[in-house]
C-alpha cells in the first residue's frame, strides 16, 4: 500500500531530489582497502608509542580513500599519487602559519585562490585543488606533532599506502580494466540497439545516453593508458581498434532508430557475442548469424556489424593502419602548459577561484582573528561545499548539515564508547583501532549514494582521528556541529546568494555551444570521405558535450525555486538538441549507403536555422515558441532533420515576435 503525505506536506521536488539515495553496488576490494589503509598506520603509530603519527598517516590514508575511485591502475595513479602531492604542500604550508592570525589568513586565502582556480582543469585537477586546500586549513588549524616535514611525509605516506594496496593486484590484471571497460561499451551498444525504434518513452534516448556515458569512460582508460606508450603496444593497439569498430555502430543507430522499426533480435545478441569476445580476447571466426538487410538503414547496421565482427575476430592489428578516432594526448609538459595558460586566461576559472577565497577567508578571519573558540572545521566546512564539480552549493550545504548531524550522532557513540573502553586496565589507545576497522568501510560504501550519505560516513572518521591528536573526546561534538553550521551559512551567503549566476541555470548557454556545434557538424557531415575520422571526433564531441549539459541539467533540478523551475523548462530543448544530432548523424548514414546526398542550399537552410538559434539562445533566459517552415525536396535524406529543426524552433525563438523567419514562419519573443 502505497504512503501518500497529507494534502500541504508533500516536500518540494528539489528537496526530495536532494534526499535520494542513489543505487549502487558495494565496491568490496574498495571497502577492504579502506578498513586495512586507515587502521594500519594506526596500529603502527601505537606500537610505536607515537598515537598522533599514527592519526596523521590515517588522515592522508583517508584523502586516498576518497580518491580511490577509478577501474584501471593507471587511473589509480593519476586519482590518487597526484592529489598527495598538492596536499603534501598545502599541509606544509598551514601548518608554517599556525597560530599566526592574519599571516594565516592571507595564507590559507591565497591557497584558496590557487585550489579554486586549479580545480577548473578536471577531475585530477579538481581533487589535488581539494587536497591543497583542505590539508591547508587543517595545518593551521591543529598544532602538528614533531619537525615541519614530519606531518606532510605522514600523510602522504597514508596516502600512497591505499594506492600500494589498490596496485597489488596489477601484475595479474594488467589490462583487464581497459578490456573491461571496452566489452562493457559493447554491451551498451546492444542495449541501444535493442532500445531502436522502441515505443516507450524515452528508452532509446536514456540507452543512448549511457552509450555516451561508456564511450566516454572507455576513452579516457585507453587514452591515460595510451600516454605511457609511444612504440608498437599489441593490446593497446586491439582495444583501440575496438573502440574504433563500434564507432560506425553507434553512427547507424539513429538511423535505424528514425526508421521507426524495431531491429531483429539477432542484431543486439550479435553484439552481445562480440563483447564476450573483447572480454575474454578472443579471436578467430565468431560465427554471427545476422538477416539479410533489406533497406539502406539495414545496410548500415549490417556492414558496420560485420565491420566490428572482422576487427574483434583478427589476431593480429597492425597499428600503422590503423584509422585513429581517439588521436595521441600530447606530452605531459605540453598539457600542462596548456591547462596554466588556460587558468591564468579564464574568466570563469578566477570567478571561482575569488568565490571560494572569499568565503574561506571570511572563516580564516573568524577563525584565526576573533576571540572566538572556533575551530578549522569551519573553513573545512567551506572547502567540501563549495566544489563547483561536485554538485550544487546549494545542495551540497544542506546536505552537509544534514550528513553532519547524522556523523555526529555515530561519532557521539563511538566516541564516548571509546573513553569507557580506554578506562579498562591495559594497553591504551587500542580501542580506537577497532572503531577505526568499523567507520572506514562506511566511506567508499556510501560515498557512492550522495554527498550527505558520504558526509555522515566520514565525519565521525575525522572526529575519531582529531581526538587522537588533542584528546577532547566527546567535548568536540557541539562545538563541531556549530563550526559545521557556521561553515554552511557563510559558504550559502558569500559563495552562493551575493553571486547573480547563482541564480541562473548554465544550461542555456551550453545548449547554445552545443547547437552550435550541431551547425558546424551539419556542414561537416556531408563533405569529403577523407575526413571521416574528424567527423567521428566532432560527433563524439557533441555527445560528450550534450551528456555534461544533462548532468548540468539535473544538478540545476536539485536548486530551490526559481533556478530549479527555470531549468526544468530547458528539458525540451536538451532532448531537441539530443534529437538534432542524431538526425544528421542518421542522414549521413543513408548517404553512405545508397541515399542521395542533399545540395548545398539544403543544408545552409538547415544551418542558418541553427546559428540563429544558438545566437538566441545565449540572449535569453525564458523559452518561447516559434513556427518556422523549412522546405526541401520531397524524400530528402534531410527531412527529418528539418523536421527536428523546426521541433527544436518551436521551443525556443531568438528573436522578437512578429518577424518573419527565412523559411516563411513567425518569430515569437524572448524574455529576460
Amino acid at each position: 500500500m502505497s504512503r501518500e503525505f497529507p494534502i500541504g506536506l508533500t516536500p518540494p521536488d528539489w528537496l526530495v531530489r536532494n534526499l535520494r539515495s542513489q543505487p549502487s553496488a558495494v565496491n568490496r576490494p574498495a571497502v577492504a582497502r579502506a578498513a586495512l589503509a586507515m587502521s594500519l598506520p594506526l596500529v603502527i603509530g601505537l606500537a610505536a608509542g607515537q598515537p598522533a603519527y599514527g592519526a596523521l598517516a590515517a588522515m592522508g590514508a583517508l584523502s586516498g580513500v576518497i580518491g580511490d575511485t577509478a577501474d584501471a591502475y593507471r587511473m589509480r595513479i593519476m586519482n590518487i599519487a597526484i592529489p598527495q602531492l598538492f596536499g603534501a604542500v598545502g599541509v606544509t604550508l598551514g601548518s608554517a602559519v599556525y597560530g599566526h592570525g592574519w599571516l594565516a589568513v592571507a595564507t590559507v586565502t591565497g591557497v584558496a585562490l590557487v585550489s579554486g582556480m586549479i580545480s577548473t582543469i578536471g577531475a585530477v585537477a579538481s581533487v589535488s585543488g581539494l587536497l591543497l586546500l583542505l590539508n591547508s586549513v587543517v595545518g593551521a588549524g591543529l598544532a602538528m606533532p614533531g619537525r615541519w616535514w614530519l606531518a606532510p611525509l605522514l600523510m602522504t605516506g597514508g596516502g600512497l599506502l591505499v594506492l600500494l594496496l589498490a596496485l597489488l593486484a596489477w601484475p595479474l590484471r594488467s589490462g583487464v580494466p581497459e578490456r573491461t571497460a571496452v566489452a562493457a561499451t559493447y554491451r551498451t551498444v546492444a542495449d541501444l540497439l535493442a532500445a531502436c525504434g522502441s515505443r516507450v518513452p524515452g528508452a532509446y534516448e536514456d540507452a543512448r545516453h549511457t552509450v555516451t556515458q561508456s564511450l566516454n569512460q572507455s576513452y579516457d582508460l585507453v587514452l591515460a593508458r595510451r600516454t605511457g606508450h609511444h612504440g608498437r603496444n599489441a593490446e593497446l593497439t586491439r582495444l583501440v581498434a575496438e573502440l574504433n569498430a563500434i564507432t560506425p555502430v553507434v553512427e547507424a543507430a539513429p538511423a535505424a532508430h528514425l526508421a521507426g522499426r524495431p531491429l531483429p533480435a539477432e542484431i543486439p545478441q550479435a553484439v552481445l557475442h562480440l563483447a564476450r569476445a573483447v572480454e575474454t580476447g578472443f579471436t578467430g571466426p565468431l560465427g554471427l548469424r545476422l538477416p539479410d538487410p533489406g533497406s539502406e538503414t539495414a545496410r548500415a547496421v549490417d556492414h558496420a556489424l560485420r565491420h566490428a565482427a572482422e576487427v574483434v575476430a583478427a589476431p593480429d592489428l597492425d597499428p600503422r593502419g590503423l584509422d585513429d578516432r581517439l588521436g595521441r594526448p600530447a606530452l605531459l609538459r605540453v598539457r600542462a602548459a596548456r591547462a596554466t595558460r588556460d587558468v591564468a586566461l579564464s574568466a570563469a576559472s578566477w570567478r571561482y577561484g575569488l568565490r571560494l577565497a572569499l568565503c574561506v577567508g571570511l572563516a580564516q578571519v573568524l577563525v584565526s582573528t576573533v576571540p572566538v573558540p572556533r575551530s578549522y572545521w569551519v573553513a573545512l566546512t567551506i572547502t567540501f561545499v563549495m566544489k563547483p564539480d561536485f554538485g550544487s552549493v546549494f545542495s551540497r550545504a544542506l546536505l552537509r548539515a544534514l550528513g553532519t548531524v547524522a556523523g555526529l550522532v555515530v561519532a557521539a557513540a563511538v566516541l564516548s564508547q571509546v573513553a569507557r573502553w580506554d578506562t579498562v586496565p591495559g594497553p591504551g589507545g587500542w580501542w580506537e583501532v577497532l572503531a577505526m576497522l568499523l567507520l572506514a568501510p562506511l566511506i567508499p560504501a556510501l560515498t557512492p549514494r550522495g554527498y550527505g550519505y558520504q558526509t555522515a560516513a566520514i565525519t565521525p572518521v575525522i572526529l575519531l582521528l582529531s581526538d587522537m591528536l588533542n584528546h577532547q573526546g566527546t567535548a568536540l561534538l557541539l562545538p563541531r556541529l556549530v563550526d559545521s553550521l557556521i561553515g554552511c551559512g557563510i559558504a550559502l551567503v558569500a559563495g552562493y546568494l551575493l553571486w547573480p549566476e547563482s541564480w541562473h541555470t548554465r544550461v542555456g548557454d551550453r545548449l547554445a555551444d552545443a547547437v552550435a556545434d550541431t551547425a558546424r557538424y551539419v556542414d561537416s557531415a556531408f563533405g569529403p570521405e577523407a575526413d571521416t575520422a574528424g567527423r567521428a571526433r566532432m560527433r563524439r564531441r557533441l555527445y560528450r558535450d550534450l551528456s555534461v549539459i544533462r548532468t548540468e541539467f539535473q544538478r540545476a533540478l536539485t536548486e530551490p525555486p526559481p533556478t530549479g523551475r527555470r531549468a526544468a523548462a530547458w528539458w525540451p530543448l536538451v532532448v531537441a538538441v539530443e534529437r538534432l544530432v542524431d538526425a544528421t548523424t542518421a542522414a549521413r548514414v543513408r548517404v553512405r549507403h545508397g541515399a542521395g546526398p542533399p545540395s548545398a542550399a539544403e543544408i545552409g537552410q538547415v544551418t542558418l536555422q541553427l546559428r540563429e538559434l544558438a545566437d538566441g539562445l545565449r540572449d535569453t533566459d525564458v523559452l518561447y515558441p516559434v513556427r518556422t517552415d523549412l522546405t526541401g525536396p520531397p524524400g530528402s535524406v534531410l527531412e527529418p532533420l528539418r523536421q527536428e529543426v523546426a521541433a527544436a524552433r518551436a521551443i525556443a525563438s531568438p528573436h522578437a515576435a512578429g518577424q518573419d523567419t527565412p523559411g516563411g514562419g513567425r518569430r515569437g519573443g524572448t524574455g529576460a
